[in-house]
């Protein structure tokens, strides 16, 4: 089998918290949990998905998105301009 050598840079703190996570999970090494990933991936034996963290709004910046939603659907407290030297007019005014 011939073999190649993939360098990945990245932040010495990551690499350290990674390596310890690789031990805790009962890994030789990092490369090991690289190597068992790759494979996994590349026979499309592996879901992949990343999720973010959900930021939920207060009730009262809720309430205050929604009437500015509604408002801009109505037309009400938006304002239009024909070109830049208009737009900066309308900017001055509020």
């Amino acid at each position: 089998m011939q073999r190649t050598v993939l360098q990945v840079p990245l932040p010495k703190e990551l690499k350290i918290s990674a390596k310890k996570a690789a031990q805790d999970a009962g890994f030789s090494s990092l490369q090991e949990v690289l190597r068992v990933f790759m494979k996994k991936f590349a026979s499309k034996k592996i879901d992949l998905a990343f999720e973010e963290e959900v930021t939920y709004l207060s009730p009262k910046a809720e309430k205050r998105y929604l009437k500015a939603t509604e408002d801009f659907k109505k037309g009400k407290n938006v304002y239009y301009a024909k070109d830049v030297k208009e737009f900066f007019k309308q900017l001055d005014q509020s």
